[in-house]
């Protein structure tokens, strides 16, 4: 696609960074000049409970291409790059962690990766400066079985750093911890993805926001996200499946129940088939139950008004 000129928007949440986001704002706006571009930085406040947000205003204050959302409480680190998203203008927008562990520099490459012709360009943590059990561990884990179960294959999903072209994010509600999601979700619909080597440096000021909580958020969340790229417009498929299975599990243990009570002479009330066949019988009926209404709460959400997962408390520059 040659190298077109555009537009960048970089998007950095903080969530008690007060030690980082001066030197962030510093390193982030020199790169971005040697890019020779047009570009803006959003930073948004996730509710920091300490003085990240007073050093972010006097920033926007005297960088008029900073802009600032501010978040009435802390809504976690999704919310915060989807308000970003929504916010940015740029025609590519990259998101990135504000602890200083991404590096600005690589957004050049990242970009010169998009000219390619890609939608996404994914950042892969390749030499991560990160402890080994309580996040490379669980790291590799989650890639893998996020990989597996999404079919899109990359190193990294955990890494921020990304650059996405704008009409591939516009169009894709976040919630929970789902932004990790997006390739896959935009590879559903389309997208074209690349992946590339970037630098992590290890955290110097400040402590990680996350732990191993973290993990089953992300199998929950990769249990929605496959459900919606797959059952989203007919959950009565899934649900309905498993409610005929149940249902012949039922006739299938009641038949045996029968015929043992034909040949063998066994009670039919003492036997735990009985049971069996009547416990296979209501679950089936339920899960048919549950993917009729389903259904209908699919459609009761085609048809509502879009509510955003974040309440903005203040906004700067824009």
């Amino acid at each position: 696609m040659g190298n077109e000129k555009m537009d960048i928007t970089v998007v950095v949440p903080f969530f008690n960074e007060e030690e980082n986001v001066k030197e962030m704002h510093q390193r982030l706006t020199a790169a971005l000049a040697n890019l020779k571009k047009n570009y803006e930085v959003i930073f948004i406040d996730d509710g920091s409970t300490d003085n990240s947000y007073g050093i972010i205003k006097d920033l926007a204050l005297a960088d008029k291409r900073l802009k600032v959302i501010r978040f009435k409480k802390n809504f976690g680190q999704t919310a915060a790059i989807y308000a970003g998203f929504i916010a940015a203008t740029g025609d590519i927008i990259i998101p990135m962690d504000g602890d200083l562990q991404n590096d600005p520099s690589d957004i050049k490459n990242l970009i010169s990766k998009i000219n390619e012709g890609y939608d996404i360009v994914s950042g892969w943590r390749k030499h991560r400066k990160d402890p080994f059990l309580t996040r490379k561990v669980p790291s590799l884990i989650a890639n893998r079985m996020i990989s597996i179960v999404t079919g899109v294959n990359l190193h990294d999903y955990g890494c921020t750093l990304k650059a996405y072209r704008k009409e591939v994010v516009k169009n894709i509600k976040l919630y929970g911890e789902m932004h990790r999601f997006i390739p896959a979700i935009a590879s559903w619909q389309g997208a074209t993805i690349s992946e590339i080597e970037v630098s992590h440096n290890p955290r110097v000021h400040g402590k990680a926001k996350y732990g191993m909580e973290r993990v089953l958020k992300v199998v929950l969340d990769l249990m929605t996200i496959k459900f919606f790229g797959t059952f989203l417009a007919k959950p009565i498929y899934i649900f309905g499946t498993a409610g005929i299975i149940l249902t012949a599990g039922s006739f299938a243990t009641l038949t045996a129940v029968i015929i043992r009570k034909a040949f063998f002479g066994f009670y039919i009330i003492e036997s735990p088939l009985t049971l069996l066949s009547i416990l296979f019988l209501i679950l089936g009926i339920m899960f048919i139950l549950m993917g009729i209404i389903a259904e209908i709460v699919v459609r009761l959400y085609y048809s509502s008004e879009s509510r955003m997962p974040f309440f903005i408390k203040e906004t700067i520059n824009l």
